[in-house]
């Protein structure tokens, strides 16, 4: 019988002019992009759901690629992300989340557009579920989703952040230039 050891989940606070968030990696990818403001027990009960066991070690330079990157998107310097990450979720969820990452920066996507995108018209309440449960806010851009009547929906870090970072892309995207 094989034991599997449990990952390392190193985690930081990431500190960006008004942004206040935890972020998570494994030694493979980032795995958790917190809410703004929120309190480490965010991370800490994420952790204890995706990773029952697994340690949680701050390690602020190993963070510091993602940091990095995200800061860079903070202030209107990055569009895309080249860290790797690690997704841990079903297979339906790794399909939508997959599809988030395709949404052009400073564009955005409704609940019925993703169902199409993976074939799967049926499912778009499965879709804002798998929404809901995406742990990498930002890097995996589920903000960039909307209602259909093109009105803002739930985001698990919250309108305001939704909203911010949709005004953020807006004013960054080379569109609007």
């Amino acid at each position: 019988m094989e034991i599997k050891s449990k990952p390392t989940l190193y985690w930081s606070l990431l500190k960006c002019k008004d942004w206040n968030f935890y972020i998570a990696s494994t030694s493979k990818g980032l795995v958790f992009v917190g809410s703004q403001n929120n309190p480490f027990e965010e991370l800490f009960e994420w952790a204890n759901n995706r990773f029952p066991g697994s340690p949680l070690v701050e390690d602020d330079e190993k963070l510091e690629p993602y940091v990095e990157e995200i800061t860079q998107y903070l202030e209107g310097k990055r569009k895309t992300f080249t860290v790797p990450f690690e997704y841990v979720g079903t297979q339906f969820q790794l399909a939508v989340w997959n599809a988030l990452c395709e949404i052009p920066y400073g564009q955005t996507k409704t609940y019925s557009d993703i169902a199409n995108d993976i074939n799967n018209p049926a499912a778009v309440r499965a879709v804002g579920a798998a929404i809901g449960a995406n742990p990498a806010l930002i890097a995996v851009p589920c903000h960039r989703v909307i209602g259909k009547n093109g009105s803002l929906t739930g985001y698990r870090g919250g309108l305001i952040m939704k909203t911010l970072l949709l005004d953020l892309e807006k004013r960054s995207s080379p569109n609007n230039e």
